[in-house]
């Protein structure tokens, strides 16, 4: 999704390898897109041959976007500073060798090392691309058709990511989800003469203690979660961890007061509509993923479909992303983004509770894909207004990390959302089975997992619905104003 203004910065020299570079840029940075769908379709079967229990199944997700989103504003300064094109370059190769530790894995551990990797590693390849593109494309209208193009590379990775992993989950090794980023990455690299250095002149300060505040406070949230789906609620260490993630992520907010250099300048989020939109966007997220995960186990483990069909049983679910956040961008200046995030998550609150109908061995027709429609049409429409709250009337020297936010609540919420979802998962599950007094047989089995997927979907619906409730209360503004000129497009 693209939002840019008609200008053009006269006497600037066009660079003419621009439209290569973008070729290289957006290829390259499909990697990022691509492993956020492709280990959904991959994780039944890593799962089994890894032997990973149910509720550490999660960190497979978690894992990437823990270290992605916490790493993501320091990546941003990252590479202003050391040079965009070497920081690009750097990513792209720590992608790829990451995405070789994970593929290699023996066990659980070893792959959700790998994926941490990977996702420190996007932290520098996201935002490296998306400045190159910035800084690449002097004119106005070229750089949005660029951001265009970019952006919808991006959205079709979704598609092209599920599709992927069905394939060679299903003919090859699930472990082929993880070394396709190498040929990618090599491709990249040969190609790299076409992109142009470029950095940020100025004092070259990062905020390492806001960094690791951030980033361990969420790793305590996550890992307290999962302490609570193996041991119950009631677990002590569950709550000591829930708490120190609360202390450390309160103490990042106190650090980020204090310091000359901020990781997250507190002005930005603190503003009531950019803050508004950063909160639907990290609850949004977090119900998104959080169904995404529960809908690859219910069409592979109870429907039985094999990792292709449920690769394309997904389609729906991604164009409807695709077409909505095409077609719905006309439309943010004729309703105002606020109207448009309302009624997009109003539409996706149609879809999502309609799967808590699933049944144990059928439901795609008359359930699955349905709910899939809507939600991908709302969630389409959400996005594509997204960035004109978050961005509208910003310093300009407070966009490029107001931008980064946008990604960065995706990406806590994406790591968030699964690892709550499954933790009320298991413990439904396992109340299930408890309570069963008969023998625990297949059908039996199969009739847990129902309840607990149904719990996990209310869960993701409400998500949905206090995102929606911090759009109505939090967010004033309801009139469109462009945003600036090197917004970056988002794209899921």
């Amino acid at each position: 999704m693209t939002a840019a203004t008609d200008t053009t910065s006269p006497g600037i020299a066009l660079d003419p390898r621009r439209w290569p570079a973008l070729t290289v840029i957006s290829v390259a940075t499909l990697m990022v897109v691509l492993d956020a769908s492709i280990i959904n379709i991959a994780l039944p079967r890593a799962q089994a041959d890894l032997q990973i229990s149910d509720a550490d199944r999660q960190w497979a997700v978690t894992a990437y976007a823990l270290a992605f989103g916490g790493l993501l504003l320091l990546g941003g300064r990252v590479v202003d500073f050391v040079g965009r094109k070497r920081v690009f370059m750097i990513g792209l190769v720590g992608f790829a060798l990451a995405s070789m530790v994970a593929g290699v894995a023996s066990n659980g551990a070893a792959l959700f090392a790998g994926r941490a990797l990977q996702g420190a590693f996007a932290a520098l390849l996201a935002p490296a691309a998306l400045s190159l593109i910035a800084v690449t494309f002097t004119d106005g209208r070229e750089r949005a058709k660029a951001f265009g193009v970019y952006g919808a590379l991006q959205g079709a990775g979704g598609a092209v990511g599920l599709i992927a992993g069905g394939v060679l989950t299903e003919y090859a090794n699930w472990r082929w989800c993880l070394f396709v980023n190498t040929p990618i990455a090599l491709a990249a690299v040969a190609a790299i003469p076409t992109v142009r250095e470029s950095r940020a002149e100025g004092t070259r300060r990062y905020d390492i203690p806001g960094a690791v505040l951030v980033t361990t406070g969420l790793v305590a949230l996550v890992r307290g979660f999962t302490h609570a789906a193996e041991d119950g609620w009631s677990s002590g260490s569950a709550w000591i961890l829930l708490a120190l993630g609360a202390i450390l992520l309160i103490a990042f907010v106190a650090v980020e007061g204090r310091t000359d250099h901020p990781l997250l300048p507190l002005h930005v989020v603190l503003d009531r509509d950019r803050g508004g939109a950063f909160l639907a966007s990290l609850l949004t997220s977090a119900g998104m993923f959080g169904l995404m995960l529960f809908l690859t186990y219910y069409l592979q483990v109870n429907l039985g479909y094999q990792p292709l069909h449920a690769g394309l049983a997904f389609l729906p679910f991604s164009v409807g992303i695709i077409a909505a956040a095409t077609l719905g961008a006309p439309l943010v200046a004729r309703t105002g983004p606020k109207r448009l995030m309302a009624a997009g998550l109003a539409v996706t609150l149609l879809g999502a509770p309609w799967l808590v109908m699933v049944e144990a061995t059928s439901g795609y027709l008359p359930v699955v894909l349905p709910a899939m429609i809507l939600t991908g049409l709302g969630l389409g429409v959400f996005f594509v207004a997204l960035p004109n709250t978050a961005l509208t009337g910003i310093d300009p020297s407070d966009t490029g990390v107001a931008s980064a936010m946008i990604s960065t609540t995706q990406q806590i919420g994406g790591a968030i959302g699964p690892a709550l979802l499954n933790t009320l998962y298991i413990s439904a599950l396992s109340g299930f089975l408890n309570d069963h007094d008969g023998g625990i047989t297949q059908a039996v089995r199969l009739d847990g997992y129902i309840h607990g997927y149904r719990l996990a979907f209310i869960a993701g619906a409400v998500a949905f619905a206090l995102a929606l409730a911090a759009i109505v209360l939090l967010i004033k503004k309801h009139e469109h104003t462009d945003v600036p000129a090197h917004t970056p497009a988002h794209a899921i």
